[in-house]
């Protein structure tokens, strides 16, 4: 089977990265970017999922791919330090489970990551070839993932992002305007900082390296650990500060946004202060790189007030 033939597979069903995905791909095939678009079929629960590993490879042998990414996670932070044994089963075990079923078809595979496999200690944005360490058991199980997968995939890419929001679903920007409506006083951790990444963007840069892949073949040089974030960067004060902004060209009234230190946020996680991702890697192999955060943000909220007004009711994600 060769690229060319053959479903997308995408897991994490109704997930931000996997309906972008899902988006953007029937936008390619009807916006006149490409008329042999790929087909993206998107696996979730209950007929797929991690937490039931008998559920994985049947799925997959009946959809036949022929590339798959998988943006199925569990991305609960917090939860994770009393649920390891869940979050290594969906982020270590089942990519494991993809990245053998791939090796044994001969397909790529196309893995999400995430900036939280560092400590942040840095003081500089992280290329691929920095020393990971990470704080919390939600990083130390995405890293186990990322293993895993090189392990036994070698037509395996690592995307690893950071700071990911969409129009819907659970994100830190929803959760903001959604406070919003609550209250006009916020306080927010302004010393740890990131590159925020909306998922139409990642989806993107996604379905251009399956294109490539699909047109050009595999080229083994693909393969391995890429950062693909948001360019530029900012705190999560400095992106409530401009969630907010934004969301007043829409008529919200900006709250007051109080900067707070993270031992005023205590959390049972801790976070990495500086999760700067260096994306250089990604430019020079695949030509690509994501917008400008801030330009991108502004595009993410217009969606979001352009849905509300058609589905009057509470924001998305509350």
């Amino acid at each position: 089977m060769t690229e060319a033939q053959g479903p997308i597979v995408v897991t994490g069903g109704s997930g931000q990265v996997a309906s972008a995905l899902a988006v953007g791909a029937a936008g390619a095939a009807t916006g006149g970017e490409s008329t042999d678009g790929p087909r993206i079929l998107r696996l979730g629960r209950p007929g797929f999922d991690f937490d039931r590993p008998e559920t994985i490879l049947p799925a997959l042998r009946e959809a036949a791919p022929s590339l798959v990414v998988n943006a199925a996670a569990y991305t609960a932070v917090d939860r994770a330090e009393t649920e390891a044994d869940a979050a290594l089963r969906a982020n270590r075990d089942g990519p494991a489970a993809l990245a053998a079923y791939c090796a044994a078809a001969g397909i790529p595979l196309i893995h999400i990551s995430t900036d939280y496999v560092f400590d942040g200690r840095k003081g500089a944005p992280y290329a691929e070839t920095d020393p990971t360490n990470p704080t919390g058991v939600y990083g130390a199980s995405k890293l186990a993932g990322e293993q895993a997968v090189l392990a036994s995939c070698p037509r395996a890419i690592i995307l690893r992002t950071s700071w990911v929001y969409a129009e819907s679903g659970r994100n830190f920007v929803l959760t903001m305007l959604n406070a919003r409506t609550r209250t006009d006083r916020l306080r927010v951790v302004a010393d740890q900082i990131g590159c925020p990444t909306p998922a139409p963007d990642l989806a993107r840069v996604i379905l251009q390296i399956i294109a490539r892949i699909r047109a050009q073949g595999w080229d083994d040089r693909y393969a391995g650990q890429y950062h693909a974030a948001g360019e530029g960067w900012t705190s999560w004060h400095g992106l409530a500060t401009a969630v907010f902004e934004e969301a007043a060209r829409h008529g919200m009234a900006v709250p007051l946004v109080e900067p707070i230190a993270t031992a005023d946020w205590p959390t049972p996680a801790r976070r990495p202060a500086d999760s700067r991702l260096d994306c250089t890697r990604l430019a020079e192999t695949f030509g690509l790189r994501l917008p400008p955060w801030r330009a991108s943000l502004s595009n993410v909220i217009d969606r979001v007030f352009q849905q509300h007004q058609t589905t009057p009711g509470p924001l998305p994600g509350r």
